[in-house]
């Protein structure tokens, strides 16, 4: 098993806002199947991100690709394995 990070760079607010409730099903779903790490999305409006943990690449691009920012094209997409150096951090 992989973690994998998706970027999800803006590329329209509008279509963003209007399908946001897809969106976040989408994730919903791919949360109650054990995929999703952790999501969130920037605070200065560039986009967002989920860590995905996956088999591989490819398990997670058909992933990012059935997202419905990514089909409504709101947002598109960049995907990284990622080595993480720790499971487990404190905030503040």
């Amino acid at each position: 098993m992989s973690i994998f990070v998706c970027l999800l760079p803006m590329l329209d607010a509008e279509k963003s806002a209007q399908f946001r409730e897809e969106h976040l099903a989408h994730l919903d779903r791919q949360r109650s199947l054990g995929r999703i790490i952790a999501n969130g999305r920037f605070a200065d409006g560039w986009g967002g991100m989920v860590i995905y943990k996956a088999e591989s690449l490819g398990e997670v691009k058909a992933w990012a690709e059935n997202d419905p920012y990514v089909i409504k094209k709101a947002r598109t997409y960049d995907i990284h394995e990622w080595d993480m150096v720790s499971e487990h951090f404190k905030l503040g």
